[in-house]
């Protein structure tokens, strides 16, 4: 957590007991799962990442991936991430898929940045994303929901990594979004689906009707 805590601008900061809830509710799911990813070397921690599987669009979404800032320049991000994705594709096979169609996750915008040094680990960041073969979307707007009992969603940067190929379309896009906000941030953040469905709204998608229950 202290990774966690020193990596991320507090807006993007979930609480802790969300881990724990994300855990628990991949127990009682048939098909999606959590994956809570840490990686060792000895009795130090060196990276840790999380991430959801959602069988209805056949879709994982990283939530979080850090690395230990003391080692450098061993390719932890890289091996850390591919571990993770590994581990998305096993819950498709494990969903009845022959492979996963994609995975999606979203990095702040340097906009949002507090500090120097926050700015150039976004900046990092998203480098980092590209050079791993994620694309940035850009047919939508995105906005991620309030994370702190607030009315005011937060303009994230949305990437892609795709396993198929073909371009993703703004409807395939509102697909993923619809499902990402009601399988992750109404079920198991527990936001008010008052504010989900106005941020769904701001990204010119309130003409999908969900369902949030």
């Amino acid at each position: 957590m202290a990774f966690y805590e020193q990596a991320f601008p507090v807006e993007v900061r979930e609480p802790e007991e969300i881990f724990k809830i994300s855990m628990k509710h991949a127990e009682i799911n048939d098909f999606n799962n959590y994956r809570f990813l840490v990686g060792m070397e000895g009795e130090q921690i060196i990276s840790f990442a999380t991430g959801h599987y959602f069988a209805e669009i056949n879709t994982g979404f990283i939530v979080y991936i850090v690395t230990n800032p003391s080692i450098r320049n061993r390719g932890l991000g890289s091996k850390t991430l591919t571990k993770l994705e590994e581990m998305l594709n096993e819950d498709a096979l494990n969903a009845g898929f022959s492979a996963l169609d994609r995975i999606v996750l979203e990095t702040e915008t340097s906009d949002m940045v507090h500090t120097n040094e926050e700015k150039e680990a976004c900046i990092k960041r998203n480098k980092f994303f590209e050079r791993n073969k994620f694309t940035l979307t850009n047919v939508i707007d995105y906005k991620q929901p309030p994370l702190h009992n607030s009315d005011v969603s937060i303009p994230l940067n949305l990437y892609e990594k795709k396993y198929k190929g073909g371009e993703t379309t703004k409807e395939t896009l509102e697909e993923v979004i619809i499902v990402l906000f009601k399988e992750k941030y109404y079920d198991i953040n527990k936001i008010d689906k008052s504010v989900l469905a106005n941020c769904i709204r701001e990204m010119g998608v309130e003409n999908r009707y969900i369902n949030f229950h």
